[in-house]
């Protein structure tokens, strides 16, 4: 167990876990939080036992975006603070780092995801959210456009479209219409939301995990390729897992009638 101020983390059974622990501000995000983020994402980086992040919020809420109270969007000698380089400095690099790491990422939307909130919980490559949680790009209500991927996520998972109006209106999302609309994998009631977030975890741990990383980049690559780039790319993938331990032993307990016992890296 590793200790912070602003997040817990722990790694246990190939299963890593970050929690934004803020709930008295509804895990809204400040710069030592940031800090404290990308501190633990480095820990799961370099945790070779580790096949599958989780990501979830303490208390009532998943993540409420950024704390408006952070002093660092304090004016500083009569000038407003920069707020895309706080996004160059913290937000990007975090979302990138979620679409690059080495393992499965699966957001546990507990409660209300807001703004970076939601684009965080969005960039995860499965997200599971309790029935009463909801998902709300909060920029226009206060005066800003949409960052942190926002934009990039919305129009990949429910159109330009209902993506401009979620952005534009600044409407709340129920987790059972972000399910509807196929912005998210699963909303479930809220006396099952822990049972089933842990189940998820507990599988994908087990799961060949560069293959299912793999399979993420394919799929992000997918709405830029043309289909015969695409099909040239998965050949490229498909030769790789082919030569690996984690297809050896697939193979192995398929022609044996039993279940595979992966490594996730080799």
């Amino acid at each position: 167990m590793t200790h912070f101020h602003h997040i817990l983390y722990s790694a246990d059974d190939g299963i890593s876990r970050i929690t934004l622990n803020r709930p008295m501000k509804l895990n809204s995000l400040d710069d030592e939080t940031m800090h404290e983020l990308h501190a633990a994402m480095s820990l799961v980086e370099r945790d070779t036992k580790s096949r599958v992040l989780l990501l979830t919020g303490a208390g009532r809420a998943f993540c409420a975006g950024q704390d408006l109270s952070d002093p660092a969007l304090e004016s500083t000698n009569g000038k407003a603070a920069d707020l895309g380089d706080l996004v160059e400095r913290h937000f990007k690099p975090f979302v990138m780092r979620l679409h690059n790491l080495r393992v499965p990422t699966v957001a546990a939307v507990n409660g209300p995801a807001a703004g970076a909130g939601a684009s965080i919980a969005l960039a995860c490559d499965l997200v599971v959210a309790a029935r009463s949680a909801y998902f709300l790009q909060a920029f226009s209500k206060i005066g800003l456009s949409p960052d942190t991927g926002s934009t990039w996520l919305l129009a990949r998972t429910v159109g330009t479209a209902r993506a401009r109006g979620l952005a534009m209106l600044a409407k709340k999302l129920s987790a059972q219409q972000a399910e509807d609309w196929g912005m998210i994998w699963q909303s479930v009631e809220d006396d099952k939301f822990n049972d089933t977030v842990e189940k998820l975890v507990d599988e994908l741990a087990r799961m060949p995990t560069k293959a299912l990383v793999r399979t993420r980049h394919l799929i992000q690559s997918a709405v830029s390729n043309t289909l015969e780039q695409q099909l040239s790319l998965e050949a490229i993938v498909v030769r790789e897992m082919g030569f690996s331990e984690d297809f050896a032993e697939g193979r192995r307990a398929f022609l044996q009638k039993r279940s595979a016992q992966f490594k996730g890296n080799e």
